[in-house]
């Protein structure tokens, strides 16, 4: 894919016939370079540095997307080209919760209509900003990506979060899938 490729022309190159997101963790095409495609902390897309504002274009690329180390990639069978993103690809945007204690399960939604349950296979972490000392949470989505969780819906975990003792230190967190996520330490 040229530089003055449109994003159109990596979508021509999708399987039409196939449900669910595309197996690009075995697709191996030679790289193509580098578009003007960003993904902002927030959650937008930007293509040449204007917001994409159709969410079937961007659930499209999102389908496509591959984290491979540290660079994100839009891949297709025949291509793949690089992007740039700020943070996490994903922002989970609501919290749906169902059963409480150690059987409680919580399932999120990206601004993707991704939907993820954290358990062992969609783990939750919480890290803090060296600087800002805010916490940053995530949920992985798949394969390496990542959903920031939205300051909103952190605020929902907070409520959720309850007391356990963690190597003779009481952490509050949550539990999810049977596994139990630890927010911070109680004060």
């Amino acid at each position: 894919m040229s530089r003055d490729a449109r994003p159109d022309d990596l979508l021509a190159h999708l399987p039409k016939d196939k449900k669910g997101a595309p197996p690009v963790h075995l697709w191996n095409p030679p790289f193509c370079g580098d578009i003007d495609m960003r993904i902002a902390r927030d959650g937008t897309w930007y293509y040449l540095g204007t917001p994409i504002g159709r969410k079937p274009m961007v659930r499209l690329f999102s389908g496509i997307l591959r984290c491979d180390g540290d660079a994100y990639f839009l891949v297709t069978p025949v291509e793949k080209v690089g992007i740039r993103v700020d943070d996490a690809p994903f922002v989970v945007v609501s919290l749906r919760v169902e059963g409480e204690g150690e059987s409680q399960v919580l399932h999120f939604t990206t601004q993707v209509d991704d939907d993820v349950v954290a358990g062992p296979e969609h783990p939750l972490r919480f890290e803090l900003d060296p600087v800002s000392q805010e916490p940053s949470p995530y949920v992985n989505v798949r394969a390496n990506l990542e959903a920031l969780i939205h300051r909103n819906v952190f605020y929902q975990l907070v409520e959720l979060a309850v007391p356990r003792d963690i190597d003779g230190q009481t952490w509050l967190g949550v539990w999810s899938g049977g596994a139990f996520y630890p927010i911070g330490p109680q004060d």
